[in-house]
């Protein structure tokens, strides 16, 4: 049975990562030129600081249960807004500045590249703390064969991870449209409640890039079903968040906004 030590081994080696990931953007702010390769980096910091504490999250929820995962994740987001700075370590928020026009396809597509690299990377590093077996949680399963999350049909994996991250996304954008009190915490209880809701069918990723590098090969998916579920699913309705934010309707109903003529 799992215990509050081994508990203890998990959160120390997510504030473990915090912390390197601190240094790491620390030493790029101050050894890099200011220009794409920078923030190139920052994107790779990110995606790896994300990646590597979820990859210990996995433990947590295996171990502990849906809620005390929930409790660091709600925690982890909130650090990551406030550390980030630019960085988003998630490959749709460059969609919709594509869709926006705000940055060109070049740049967007190297930032994802640079996402991807720190992500999948990340792993021979979670993989030897898991090695060193400190606590029960981690026997096994440094070499252990991973499995898929999708516990639902297909399209329908699709379906919840695209409209949940249409529901993030909208959300996201009206509590910075307002510039709301606590606004941090909101947007990071709003999203880890999504998350929770779909762990059990989809597995809560809302994230192409986290997806991939915590589920990609694992037994239960082809590469296309991944993509599928976790690319297709997600970016669109990302991108959809876009259209849909600016509609007089959606602004009327959540932002207070009158149309002319009423």
């Amino acid at each position: 049975m799992a215990t509050i030590e081994q508990l203890g081994y998990s959160a120390f080696f997510i504030a473990l990562t915090c912390i390197f990931a601190i240094v790491a953007r620390r030493l790029n702010e101050r050894l890099s030129k200011e220009g794409l390769v920078k923030d190139l980096i920052f994107e790779a910091i990110a995606a790896a600081e994300l990646c590597g504490c979820c990859f210990e999250l996995i433990i947590v929820a295996d171990n502990f249960g849906v809620a005390t995962y929930a409790v660091f994740l709600f925690t982890l987001t909130i650090w990551w807004g406030r550390n980030w700075g630019s960085a988003t370590a998630c490959p749709y928020t460059y969609m919709e500045q594509i869709v926006e026009g705000e940055v060109s396809f070049k740049e967007a597509a190297l930032k994802i590249w640079a996402q991807l690299m720190g992500g999948c990377c990340i792993f021979r590093y979670v993989q030897l703390y898991w090695w060193l077996e400190l606590a029960e949680t981690h026997e096994g399963r440094a070499f252990e064969d991973c499995k898929a999350d999708l516990q639902v049909n297909l399209y329908l994996g699709a379906f919840i991870e695209g409209f949940a991250t249409l529901c993030c996304r909208l959300a996201s954008k009206v509590i910075s449209e307002k510039d709301a009190r606590f606004g941090a915490f909101i947007d990071s209880f709003i999203g880890t409640s999504l998350v929770v809701a779909a762990f059990n069918y989809s597995g809560g990723y809302f994230n192409p890039v986290l997806a991939t590098a915590l589920k990609w090969g694992c037994a239960g998916n082809s590469a296309l079903e991944h993509i599928i579920v976790y690319w297709i699913g997600s970016c669109l309705g990302a991108v959809l968040s876009v259209p849909l934010f600016k509609t007089a309707t959606f602004r009327n109903m959540f932002l207070a906004e009158k149309t002319k003529g009423d």
